[in-house]
């Protein structure tokens, strides 16, 4: 595994810390379109979703991550309905509560800082 892809992708430690402050998905919690989702399996928290995605460089850190169920994650990662923009708003100021020094630019990985 690459250096970049082990920075980028959560550790079991930091999906561990994830989910236990996050005790499931923020977005059903948020009751975000709930009513569209019309298989239960679905939302189950099973999932880490990053803030800043991978492809976009984005690091594997608690501050860049959310618990999350299949159904919220999929729509957050395809765009659903043109929904993405909204859900990002969403969990930009969720992760802001959690975090008082939290800032987009260091959720990217920087190949000369490590």
């Amino acid at each position: 595994m690459s250096k970049l892809s082990k920075k980028c992708e959560f550790s079991q430690k930091e999906r561990e810390q994830i989910k236990k402050r996050d005790r499931g998905c923020i977005f059903c919690k948020m009751k975000y379109h709930m009513e569209e989702c019309r298989d239960t399996y679905l939302l189950q928290p099973t999932q880490i979703m990053h803030y800043i995605p991978r492809s976009q460089l984005g690091l594997g850190i608690a501050k860049n991550g959310a618990y999350g169920c299949i159904f919220h994650h999929t729509m957050l990662d395809n765009g659903s309905s043109g929904r993405r923009k909204e859900m990002l708003k969403l969990f930009q100021s969720y992760l802001k509560k959690h975090y008082r020094d939290w800032k987009e630019e260091d959720l990217i990985y920087k190949k000369y800082e490590f």
